[in-house]
């Protein structure tokens, strides 16, 4: 596994473990419950480890601001750890698809 896939996976494996605190609300997030957001997350880490390219935008979406990861993160006492969690997607998501984390849209030249 390159280096890239590796600290995406990472990072993803991060979010699922700050998910999986006892005592997390899911009651203002897009997720039902826990089961619903590690399903998803497991989904993405399981594209990975089979050399598939997951969608950029489903996981920019769980890490965006008022995206359910933080909505999560508020609600549950783990903000902070979020937002370094976020930063580290940004550059995770940046360096995997080849692009510079301040123009997500644009390829690098």
């Amino acid at each position: 596994m390159d280096a890239t896939r590796a600290e995406l996976r990472a990072v993803l494996l991060d979010a699922r473990s700050l998910l999986t605190r006892p005592g997390n609300h899911f009651d203002w997030c897009s997720w039902e419950d826990a089961g619903a957001a590690l399903r998803e997350i497991d989904r993405v880490v399981a594209e990975l480890d089979h050399g598939r390219v997951p969608s950029r935008h489903t996981i920019s979406v769980w890490f965006a601001p008022t995206g359910p990861i933080q909505e999560v993160s508020l609600g549950s006492g783990w903000a902070e750890e979020f937002l370094s969690l976020a930063t580290r997607c940004d550059v995770a998501l940046a360096a995997f698809y080849g692009l510079r984390a301040q123009d997500s849209d644009r390829p690098v030249q």
